[in-house]
């Protein structure tokens, strides 16, 4: 039978049981209620149940999504969405620069060196994303690439070892190390695309509902995965922004924002505030609160080393300025950077950042973002040392080292500064369902997000 992931009602109720919770919300009389009737756990990795429920079981899981909904939350004034009130919750809020971005900071090379590092880094932790940490580290071990250096390689591995964690099935194909030609397509990779769309059809001064139209018009529905697919589906259902991003929607807190931050920070070099907002535009259509945050984190952090700002730790500051210093995500992101500071062993970082946040599923945005600031911190923005952190550090292994990646590489500066061993597979070309981008080259990539450092914001 077709099971489509991440959508149906008996799968979301499990998942909004726990982030209901997570957000403050008293989850006791809908559990009891959910588990009266034989309502089962969410699906622990992957995005469907193997069966379907019963009739009855889906409308009561409807029922209680839209009840748990209406239940306050105890962390709704520590944890805004609106950008005002975000703003408010931010001592460090960054100042606009008013000269605007500063587009010479951020050339072709510069930017052509971040495109490549968001791909080299995504493609690092494809094959083994959904695995589990202890199934990460004995795989690359028994290829001898612990602590990671390279791709992974299934050349090596035991029958046995390979039976027990089995690679991704989707990215082993095209990711591991004998079998890479070309950057392959990731949603890691398609959204940064759209959003150079996003800014040329609509400039820096686009909404929520332009990003609405540009995904109607140009991202396939089946390449998108949680919170995107459920905001895909109520725009198509007749929800509106922002309402897309809680009606039914239990990932609004996941790592999908994040992942689409890149082009906000890169196209406002020296400006993370003017970053943020753009970011919180874009996220604001999918997620709430803290999945909001992690894209601002993100696109600040950006923004910051696409300035020219060559010190990783002053980056990570400016994105940490734009989050409220009051939520989980500010608390994590800071708990990270100090473990990452004190402590030599990468590997017992990751180990205390997953006993901290073994509450979260591996996707949400409050542990990957603390795992991506950690590596950046330990590896010092080294550009190897920092994707091959985020990408041992498990959870969602190709969006952390994506987004590392990306940083490291505006750090780097060129692409040139980048290790041949991790550009030269990627063969200039990446592959995207995306509009008229299937093949391009990262060169052609940059040229195009440079052009939009200097567009306006404008109007069709």
């Amino acid at each position: 039978m077709l099971r489509l992931t991440w959508v149906q009602p008996e799968d979301l109720l499990g998942h909004e049981l726990r982030q209901a919770a997570q957000d403050g919300r008293e989850t006791a009389a809908v559990t009891a209620r959910w588990r009266a009737a034989g309502g089962p756990e969410a699906p622990a990795r992957a995005g469907a149940s193997p069966t379907p429920a019963s009739p009855y079981l889906r409308v009561l899981a409807e029922d209680l999504l839209d009840e748990l909904a209406d239940l306050p939350g105890a962390l709704a004034d520590r944890e805004p969405t609106g950008l005002g009130r975000i703003r408010d919750r931010c001592p460090n809020w960054p100042a606009r620069n008013p000269a605007g971005p500063a587009p010479a900071a951020a050339g072709p090379r510069r930017l052509e060196a971040a495109w490549l590092g968001r791909a080299a880094g995504c493609l690092l932790g494809k094959p083994v994303e959904k695995l589990p940490l202890r199934g990460i580290r004995e795989l690359a071990r028994a290829t001898g690439n612990w602590p990671l250096r390279t791709y992974f390689t299934a050349r090596g591995v035991p029958a046995e070892l390979a039976t027990a964690h089995p690679w991704n099935k989707r990215s082993a194909p095209t990711s591991l190390a004998e079998n890479i030609d070309g950057m392959p397509e990731d949603d890691d990779l398609n959204y940064p695309l759209l959003n150079v769309l996003l800014l040329q059809r609509y400039g820096r001064g686009f909404t929520t509902a332009d990003v609405a139209r540009l995904w109607l018009d140009e991202l396939p529905a089946g390449r998108t995965f949680t919170a995107e697919r459920v905001a895909y589906r109520n725009l198509l259902a007749g929800v509106e922004p922002p309402r897309t991003a809680r009606h039914r929607n239990p990932f609004r807190e996941w790592i999908g924002a994040l992942i689409r931050a890149d082009v906000h920070g890169w196209t406002n070099p020296g400006d993370p505030a003017a970053a943020a907002e753009q970011a919180h535009r874009d996220a604001t259509l999918t997620h709430t609160a803290n999945g909001v945050y992690a894209a601002m984190f993100a696109a600040a952090t950006l923004a910051a080393a696409a300035g020219g700002n060559s010190d990783v730790h002053a980056c990570l500051r400016a994105g940490l300025a734009v989050v409220p210093a009051g939520s989980r995500l500010a608390e994590a992101v800071r708990h990270a950077v100090r473990l990452a500071r004190t402590t030599g062993d990468f590997d017992a970082v990751v180990d205390e950042l997953h006993a901290t946040h073994r509450a979260y599923h591996w996707v949400h945005a409050v542990p990957n973002t603390a795992l991506i600031a950690a590596a950046l911190t330990h590896a010092d923005g080294d550009f190897a040392g920092s994707v091959c952190r985020a990408v041992s550090g498990g959870w969602d292994t190709d969006s952390n080292g994506a987004t590392a990646g990306s940083v490291a590489g505006l750090l780097a500066g060129d692409p040139a500064a980048l290790p041949e061993r991790w550009t030269a597979p990627l063969k200039n070309r990446l592959a995207t369902s995306i509009a008229d981008f299937d093949g391009v080259g990262f060169d052609t990539l940059a040229q195009l997000t440079h052009r939009q450092s200097h567009q306006e914001a404008c109007r069709p």
